[in-house]
């Protein structure tokens, strides 16, 4: 559900490398010079990045009553919690590819990582909510840079399309680990003390940077431009409407912080649209925005990550406060969908192979939908056994969606437009988790109303990805869309 997978021949979301000819050293491109491994070595560095920053995206969200009970706050807070790492991450990614491009891949990866791991030993240290939610920020700053210089790293040590297609299912499949392991560990760790979740994250931190000091420096580009403008606008306007959201949910829309927010919110998108049209260096073309392919990938994305974080959101709260099961219980009811959402990735492409892109893309949309709305009908006396079931359409439809429609954007967009296309589908569907739990978190505020709560944000999430699943239509799978550069 997390992790964008390339078809052989498609292209990762990086333009750091613009080649995809293979080179005499293609095994010791990321390597110390006359060390064979190189390439290896870059692989699973970018796959324990992958891997930890996708595991920490799902294990809090077991933890979050723990949290609560700790430091109190409310949902407010626990929104805060979660929505501080995604915000962040969804902003920053729009300008990681440039900043990776700029200081070189293996530099922008080390980076981000430290920040990731110095900002998670911060989260398991904070002495009360306020800084928690504040090392979330950081931790999502640094995320936003671990994914693009990633598979940046992974292009410099793979210049083979080939090889580097099947160097990508592996990084891929580290994501896909950390999405099934992510709610089981959090409820495990979380019987224990909640503060272990981040402190998990420190080893395979430490690791991933040892294993980057195996690899050669990237070449830089100091060149490479960057939109300031453009990224404090969306970073002002995505964190004015998720706060507008969470608020609202507190004090009411007519509330004068939430209108002050959502004004924020409108003049920074005004500012972004009007440097991306008249900027010199802008970091998401406004024609880049208006292909089609780019808009509806970017939609869909949007309407996945909806459904699919706001569904573990909302049940990850319910289980533990209103059935009453343990953080280690319900981390377990989660294992069954995560598992088969880890199958369900590989198997995208074969169907991808077969009928084309559009299939997976729609049938994992309809799955999606069909069970969140099927979530809505069990009475509150439901077994547990019976959610788990239910929740599995949801994870396997976003395994069939989110790997196709990435591979599908990334073979559509020009070579050069590659980087720029991924942030902007990765920023979109963080910014569908973020709003997800905003939204969702306030119509579930009152406990006295929750199941009501859960079933309408549940049938808001199916209706969305029912609309985008009939969009999909309009998808072009064979035809190379054309941007200005």
């Amino acid at each position: 559900m997390s992790s964008p997978v390339s078809r052989p021949g498609s292209r990762p979301a990086s333009s750091s490398v613009a080649s995809d000819k293979p080179s005499a050293s293609a095994d010791t491109a990321a390597g110390r010079p006359g060390t064979a491994n190189g390439a290896r070595w870059a692989l699973a560095a970018a796959l324990l990045g992958f891997f930890v920053m996708t595991l920490d995206a799902l294990i809090v969200n077991v933890a979050l009553p723990e949290i609560g009970r700790g430091f109190g706050g409310g949902m407010t807070g626990l929104q805060g919690v979660v929505d501080g790492y995604t915000l962040m991450f969804a902003a920053l990614l729009l300008s990681a590819g440039s900043v990776t491009d700029r200081i070189g891949a293996r530099q922008a990866f080390g980076a981000g990582l430290v920040v990731f791991t110095v900002a998670s030993a911060a989260c398991g240290l904070a002495p009360n909510l306020g800084v928690l939610v504040g090392a979330r920020l950081v931790q999502g700053a640094g995320a936003a840079v671990i994914v693009p210089a990633s598979l940046a790293l992974i292009r410099e040590a793979f210049p083979d399309p080939a090889r580097r297609a099947r160097a990508i299912s592996v990084w891929a499949m580290g994501g896909s680990v950390g999405a099934a392991a992510g709610p089981v560990l959090g409820g495990v760790l979380s019987e224990l003390n909640w503060r272990m979740i981040f402190f998990v994250n420190l080893p395979v931190g430490v690791l991933a940077l040892f294993l980057l000091t195996r690899t050669a420096r990237s070449p830089r580009r100091s060149d490479a431009p960057f939109d300031w403008t453009g990224q404090i606008a969306a970073v002002a306007a995505m964190g004015g409407l998720t706060y507008a959201a969470i608020e609202a949910g507190a004090v009411g829309l007519g509330a004068p912080p939430v209108l002050l927010a959502l004004a924020v919110a409108v003049v920074a998108a005004l500012v972004f649209l009007a440097a991306q049209a008249r900027g010199r260096n802008p970091m998401v073309p406004l024609e880049l925005l208006r292909a089609r392919t780019m808009a509806l990938s970017a939609t869909i994305g949007f309407a996945l990550n909806v459904g699919f974080y706001g569904m573990i959101f909302l049940l990850g709260l319910y289980l533990q406060q209103e059935q009453d099961l343990s953080p280690m219980a319900t981390g377990l009811a989660f294992l069954p969908m995560t598992l088969l959402t880890t199958v369900s990735s590989p198997t995208a492409a074969r169907l991808t192979a077969r009928f084309g892109a559009r299939m997976p893309i729609i049938t994992g949309q309809l799955l999606m939908a069909a069970g969140l709305i099927a979530l809505c009908v069990p009475p509150a006396s439901a077994p547990t056994w019976l959610l788990v079931l239910l929740m599995i359409p949801v994870g396997t439809g976003g395994g069939l969606a989110v790997p196709t429609v990435t591979s599908l954007l990334l073979d559509r967009v020009p070579a050069e437009r590659a980087g720029t296309a991924s942030g902007v589908l990765n920023a979109s569907r963080q910014l569908g988790g973020a709003l997800s739990v905003a939204v969702f978190g306030a119509l579930v505020s009152n406990h006295q109303h929750f199941l009501h709560g859960l079933r309408t944000s549940l049938l808001i999430a199916a209706l969305l990805v029912a609309l985008t699943a009939a969009a999909s239509v309009l998808l072009k799978e064979n035809v190379k869309e054309k941007t200005t550069s």
